[in-house]
């Protein structure tokens, strides 16, 4: 009997299967789980709930993301006059490039002075067939001044600004303006008569440059300009957000007094001194609109005429 014991305890012994043990895992197990996480972050514990809570309080106090447009390309302003009123007037600058060995006159230590106060632009020091090549052989006067890339506003973002305000959205549109002098003029109208934006074409039309900061005196900062590939489009798009359009023209058949739509959210759109709105462009808006000139020149500049059209519609609204 005691043989056969045995026996059977040798075959169980040698059986494969399962065994108990650390299963291979007696390291593993031994190692430490690192600290002991803080209450908040522990699942099913109070501080976690609470903490849970306010994330999704923050989150819905959070703004929607804006859009966003798209980018213009970057810009030389050469020279030294040029150079200084650009960082007098605030335009925006990213690198400041100074020829070596230049002759440091007032003019040049009038500029360094400008970008250091400002304390974000990088100051380079590089000879001048560099700067020649960056200038493509312009007359740089050994300062060469590099504006970034503007970034443009996606059409939605003027009303996003409107209805934050709680206002009626007022829009300007341009249609055929080149000079940057008169989009940055118009800029500056927008700011001072309680504009929420300005919208141009892509194509064929003044964008936000070196000039154009210039000329908004510093309000470019503040007043978003949007470009869009279809004006008419984008016309048709404040059109179904309620918006009523109304194009400037010398032939229109309201004038900027007695058309009552100006009291509402409204895009006025100007044309270019020259050939006024394009006839798509005029076909679109709701209104045409004329000023009256009882002095009888044929036509105002478009940064004038945005600014009598904008006046009239502050003073509705005041």
């Amino acid at each position: 009997m005691a043989g056969n014991s045995q026996r059977r305890n040798r075959r169980t012994s040698n059986k494969k299967g399962a065994q108990v043990g650390s299963g291979g895992k007696r390291r593993r197990g031994l190692e430490g789980k690192g600290p002991t996480p803080p209450a908040s972050a522990r699942k099913g514990h109070k501080k976690n709930r609470v903490a849970n809570a306010q994330a999704k309080q923050a989150a819905a106090r959070r703004p929607a993301p804006r859009r966003g447009g798209v980018k213009g390309t970057s810009e030389m302003v050469v020279g030294r006059n040029p150079v200084y009123e650009a960082l007098r007037d605030g335009v925006p600058a990213v690198t400041l490039y100074v020829q070596q060995y230049i002759d440091n006159d007032e003019r040049v230590r009038d500029v360094l002075k400008l970008a250091g106060d400002r304390g974000t632009i990088n100051l380079m020091e590089a000879p001048r067939p560099e700067l020649d090549r960056m200038t493509n052989g312009l007359n740089h006067q050994g300062l060469v001044l590099q504006v970034p890339p503007y970034e443009y506003a996606h059409p939605d973002d003027l009303l996003a600004a409107a209805d934050d305000n709680h206002e009626d959205p007022l829009i300007v549109a341009l249609d055929g303006v080149t000079d940057p002098r008169n989009l940055g003029a118009i800029v500056r109208s927008v700011s001072a008569f309680g504009g929420h934006g300005v919208v141009v074409p892509e194509r064929r039309a003044a964008g936000m440059t070196a000039g154009a900061w210039k000329s908004s005196a510093g309000t470019a900062a503040r007043t978003p300009v949007s470009r869009v590939t279809n004006l008419t489009r984008a016309l048709e798009g404040y059109q179904k957000a309620g918006l009523n359009v109304v194009g400037l023209a010398a032939d229109g058949e309201h004038t900027v007094e007695d058309l009552e739509e100006l009291d509402g959210p409204v895009v006025i759109v100007i044309g270019s001194e020259g050939k006024g709105l394009g006839r798509l462009v005029g076909e679109t808006c709701d209104y045409r609109v004329r000023i009256s000139m009882p002095g009888g020149a044929e036509s105002l500049n478009a940064g004038v005429a945005a600014g009598i059209v904008l006046y009239e519609v502050a003073r509705r609204r005041a």
